[in-house]
């Protein structure tokens, strides 16, 4: 069925810009599927101007999909198009944005993303879209929001104009298109998270060398266990867990976050909104063998009609089965099974807070590269502006 949401402006926004609701038909050849059409366009453009590359573009059976999940969620696509017109098409859409109200947690929040095709920028459409945001967030009653944005390449510490975030480590350049969207709407940058990619195949000896490091680290207390696109019934509740506490046990800097549960009903449903957009998933976990529970996991997703990219998703060990390299002990087996899974697979693309050094630390190990910074933007609604700041000369640091 088709969403009839009325139309959202921002009547406040100088722009040449109306802000609509994207539709969501029962199917994407349906007329009414312009907008995420559209919004896939604009994706596409912003990526291969940010990166240089469509890896991480959104498909519209991605966006699709993930509009229709609004168990744990309510979520939002909102598109830009010029005023005036009546009946846009895909080719109308300058500009998309992402609202995801969660609604069993965090219900003071509202995440936001915000992309403008190149063409369009600095001309009120990112403008437009934000405010049509803060609208919505408003009207729920939320009271902080939290934005991403993404930015190609760290700044050296010296050019004038870096920020960093208040958990000081990492740093944007404030003249980028989404940094300099932010400050104009009173955003703080809390946290960056830097961006790599890891090129496959990995070198033929480096993999067995660190997992059998690992390995006689982690002994014969964790053994290793694996699927594919369907937890086994026996792994679901460990799984389910460890989710919950990826939100505890994460790095969040200042962000104003609580814990997120999971269960499995809800871990269901992440599977099969992973099928719907497309996509299978490849995971990793430890289990801990006096106990039988898991200690951690890791896990990535895949595009199956693209066999090219890769994208890590969450990896945890949690605390009190730290210090025995389990993450490593994870990664490098989840990337030994990944050939025969994704036979044609090329790059992983990975985030990690630039705190998180442990992450980082493995990583680099394996050989992932820095491809880029995404900013964690937060505002309080009513609230003035502040947080992020001009780095200090490196003489300084």
């Amino acid at each position: 069925m088709t969403q009839t949401s009325p139309a959202t402006s921002a009547p406040a926004a100088p722009s040449t810009w109306q802000v609509l609701p994207a539709p969501v038909p029962d199917a994407l050849d349906h007329p009414d599927a312009w907008a995420l059409h559209g919004a896939e366009v604009v994706s596409r453009e912003v990526d291969v101007d940010t990166y240089g590359h469509e890896d991480l573009a959104f498909t519209a059976q991605y966006l699709w999909a993930r509009l229709q999940e609004q168990e744990y969620a309510r979520r939002l696509r909102l598109v830009a198009v010029p005023t005036g017109i009546t009946h846009p098409t895909a080719a109308d859409v300058v500009g998309s944005a992402s609202v995801v109200l969660p609604r069993h947690s965090n219900q003071h929040v509202a995440h936001v993303s915000v992309t403008v095709r190149p063409s369009a920028r600095r001309r009120g459409a990112g403008t437009a879209l934000l405010l049509a945001a803060e609208e919505l967030a408003l009207a729920d009653r939320r009271t902080t929001v939290i934005l991403e944005s993404e930015h190609g390449s760290e700044p050296a510490p010296d050019r004038p104009g870096v920020l960093e975030p208040a958990s000081g480590a990492g740093r944007i350049a404030a003249d980028d298109p989404g940094a300099a969207l932010c400050l104009r709407h009173g955003y703080a940058l809390e946290q960056a998270a830097r961006y790599s990619v890891l090129d496959l195949p990995v070198a033929p000896d480096r993999l067995p060398a660190l997992h059998d490091a690992a390995a006689a680290r982690a002994g014969e207390d964790y053994r290793l266990v694996s699927w594919q696109d369907h937890a086994p019934d026996r792994w679901v509740d460990g799984w389910a867990h460890l989710e919950t506490r990826m939100s505890t046990d994460e790095p969040q800097a200042g962000l104003d976050l609580e814990e997120d549960p999971w269960d499995a009903a809800r871990l269901r449903r992440y599977e099969a909104d992973i099928a719907a957009s497309g996509h299978g998933y490849l995971l990793v976990a430890a289990e801990h063998v006096h106990s039988g529970a898991l200690a951690g996991f890791t896990m990535v997703q895949f595009q199956l009609d693209r066999p090219g990219p890769v994208f890590q998703e969450d990896t945890i060990v949690v605390a009190e089965h730290r210090g025995h390299r389990l993450g490593m002990l994870m990664k490098t087996d989840l990337l030994r099974r990944l050939p025969a899974v994704r036979p044609g697979a090329g790059r992983v693309h990975t985030w990690n807070a630039e705190e998180n050094a442990f992450m980082l630390g493995i990583n680099v190990a394996l050989g992932f590269r820095p491809a880029g910074v995404a900013g964690e933007w937060q505002k309080r609604l009513g609230s003035a502006p502040g947080g992020a700041r001009a780095a200090a000369p490196s003489s300084a640091r």
